[in-house]
């Protein structure tokens, strides 16, 4: 009986990685989360991660060790970092020394787009990949669903759905739930090798269709706005003008692809945007309930 295959997932204890592991564990695949906080890892292993690596992307020798005895590799990079390509690049080699077979790559919608480093630097990882000689899957995520989850409660608390760009551009978006399970297909299965995928759920929402779905949740009128792009960067340090080049062509652009990719891949219909706000609006019902009364 073949064993299962023994699969690392770097940054694990991100809330996207570590939303990987439990679609890996669930295919009965032994996962290896690699992760650069020890703290974190009590809530990797409840993920379903069954071994933990300690390490850090800019160590070669603790990845090594992560590394060793492994099948495949889940590799997503950490957001905005100035050397993003160099790390990739390291990262796949380091793969390819150590012997490992397969190498699922969650990059992003077009990332052949030079003038937003956060596309443009995972072009040379890909191109990394394709020159190694592992097995490879190139994934394309839009925008993810779960980029909402921290302004929930003040969207809720103000009414308004504020971002730093126009309210008109459009964008295609996408649950990273659906982005796990496809990454979990193509580390155990065959079909998706050597593909490369555009990951999106349907729709082209502007941010005035966005609160409108908000408000419809919630049952009351959700405000469209725009906030100053350079204030909203300010805060990021040394990422701040990536930001503000991102802000910037999401201000006249956006990001529009088409889910009939991962409607294929998963074999059902792509999650909503809908039913995550409405997720989102039940898990805070549920926490305010299970607060304990203040006193008097």
């Amino acid at each position: 009986m073949q064993s299962p295959p023994k699969i690392l997932a770097v940054g694990a204890a991100g809330k996207f990685a570590g939303l990987v592991i439990p679609a890996l564990a669930a295919r009965g695949a032994v996962v290896r989360g690699l992760i650069k906080d020890k703290a974190k890892e009590t809530l990797v292993r409840q993920h379903g991660a069954a071994e933990i690596a300690i390490g850090d992307l800019t160590d070669r020798a603790s990845l090594d060790a992560a590394l060793n005895g492994v099948d495949a590799v889940f590799y997503i990079a950490p957001a905005f970092l100035s050397n993003e390509a160099d790390i990739g690049e390291a990262m796949v080699e380091a793969a390819k020394q150590a012997g490992v077979r397969r190498f699922v790559f969650s990059s992003v919608i077009d990332p052949i787009l030079s003038g937003l480093a956060n596309h443009a630097q995972k072009a040379p990882v890909e191109e990394a990949l394709l020159t190694a000689g592992m097995e490879y899957t190139f994934l394309h995520p839009t925008v993810f669903f779960q980029n909402f989850t921290d302004s929930w409660p003040r969207i809720v608390k103000s009414g308004v759905l504020a971002e730093p760009w126009s309210v008109e551009t459009r964008f295609s978006r996408v649950d990273f739930r659906d982005v796990a399970e496809a990454a979990a297909i193509a580390l155990t299965e065959d079909r998706l090798l050597y593909g490369t995928f555009e990951l999106c759920a349907e729709g082209w929402h502007n941010r005035k269709d966005v609160a409108a779905i908000i408000g419809e949740v919630l049952g009351r009128s959700i405000r469209a706005e725009r906030v100053d792009p350079k204030t909203a960067a300010a805060s990021a340090g040394p990422g701040a003008p990536a930001l503000e080049k991102m802000f910037d062509w999401y201000d006249r652009r956006g990001l529009q692809g088409n889910a009939l990719t991962l409607r294929a891949i998963l074999g059902r219909e792509p999650r909503t945007l809908r039913a995550f706000f409405t997720e989102l609006a039940a898990a805070a019902d549920s926490k305010s309930a299970a607060a304990p009364a203040k006193a008097a």
